[in-house]
């Protein structure tokens, strides 16, 4: 067996939020840790939100975004955690209410169903983190298992600057 084949699997669906620019970070903090990595992103955050052919380059594998056919071989093995970051109100929404209208959901509605632990950093603003549906979300998915990290506004802060998204927390809750 070789090296690479003996690290365990770590999945990273990266959801359309301007944060996810920095999904290297996780990326880099999870290889450092011993693990390899492919990325899922939804559909809408592959328009832009973060550098796929950089992440394709630091992962050494392509970021998938849409459904394979049963003929194509999986890219990806099995995953042995995953990590949602930045994790949407869209996305949290759909996933708690069982939806797997892309690849990026279909494969969380499946981690959940294997048991794969998932740990999620919410990218969220107040307002739509105070919606019922959303805190239902949170709750229903917490039940499922799944670990949330703080939450996470973007929020200018009262000396201008903007709080640090804590790439890193992702692993600590796995």
């Amino acid at each position: 067996m070789t090296e690479q084949a003996e690290q365990p699997f770590l999945y990273v669906v990266v959801c359309a939020a301007g944060i996810a620019a920095g999904v290297s970070r996780l990326i880099t903090a999870a290889r450092e840790g011993g693990w390899q990595v492919g990325v899922i992103a939804t559909p809408v955050a592959m328009g832009g939100f973060f550098d796929a052919a950089a992440v394709a380059a630091q992962t050494g594998r392509p970021v998938r975004s849409a459904w394979r056919t049963p003929a194509d071989p999986r890219p990806f093995p099995p995953p042995d955690a995953v990590v949602v970051a930045p994790a949407t109100f869209n996305t949290v929404n759909k996933w708690a209410a069982g939806i797997c209208d892309t690849l990026a959901l279909g494969t969380l509605c499946e981690a959940v169903g294997l048991g794969v632990p998932i740990a999620v950093l919410p990218c969220v603003a107040d307002a739509l983190a105070a919606h019922p549906a959303y805190r239902d979300s949170l709750e229903r998915l917490r039940g499922m298992g799944v670990r949330f990290g703080d939450p996470y506004t973007g929020e200018v802060r009262a000396d201008g600057g903007r709080p640090d998204f804590a790439w890193e927390r992702a692993l600590d809750l796995l």
